[in-house]
């Protein structure tokens, strides 16, 4: 069991409902610390499905001091327009597309401001978040963490650490860490269908690669097959 940066025992984790923030919160817990897992509505296309299974893992793993998921809204729909994250009518990236195509711009900006002021109002000084290695994007550098901790410091004067455990790891990594838990409870994909995983899009593709690169079994349902 890896051990887990703590600057303080009451930590918030950003949960999006997939492998990564759900291990994260579940290991922190039996870290022993007391956890509390945000989960923020965007108003994406994808996120009824994501907060059930944000909510039934966390259930399910019966952990002390791991709480209940904290449900919260920043509506973005205004800010997206048309695109595929909120328009149904258009086709979600798909198995073969690149880590550049589920971009949203400006989306994790939007998550870390909105629960950095909930920890102000709840004494919580941790806030975890589950990059991966490789992450290719500007918004999970090491670098833009830290300045999300000083414009915290800076503009509500409030002490808060944002943590990023899993950054040198790969989520083939973060399987075999939490194979033991309900992983098949997460969900990692762009259209569920039936609140199953839809088995075509690059999220279902990038969650198959992993459980097979971690020797892991996935029990996870697909609505289709790979390559359907």
């Amino acid at each position: 069991m890896i051990r887990l940066p703590m600057p303080s025992q009451r930590v918030a984790v950003l949960c999006s409902g997939g492998v990564d923030s759900s291990v994260l919160a579940a290991t922190y817990a039996r870290q022993g610390a007391t956890v509390y897992p945000i989960y923020i509505r965007c108003g994406l296309r994808w996120e009824a499905d994501e907060a059930r299974a944000v909510q039934e893992f966390c259930a399910a793993c019966q952990l002390e001091g791991l709480h209940a998921p904290v449900l919260l809204d920043m509506p973005a729909g205004d800010l997206y327009g048309s695109h595929w994250s909120v328009d149904d009518s258009r086709p979600a990236p798909a198995q073969g597309t690149t880590a550049s195509a589920v971009y949203l711009p400006g989306r994790n900006l939007l998550l870390l401001a909105k629960a950095a002021v909930w920890c102000t109002f709840h004494d919580v000084h941790t806030l975890a978040t589950a990059p991966l290695s490789g992450n290719p994007f500007a918004d999970a550098t090491p670098a833009f963490y830290r300045a999300v901790e000083h414009c915290v410091r800076e503009g509500l004067r409030w002490s808060l650490y944002v943590v990023t455990p899993f950054l040198g790891m790969s989520k083939a990594d973060v399987i075999r860490l939490g194979k033991d838990l309900p992983l098949h409870l997460t969900l990692s994909c762009l259209t569920p269908t039936d609140g199953l995983h839809c088995g075509c899009c690059n999220k279902c593709e990038e969650r198959r690669i992993a459980f097979r690169a971690a020797g892991v079994p996935d029990s996870t349902m697909y609505a289709a097959r790979a390559g359907a």
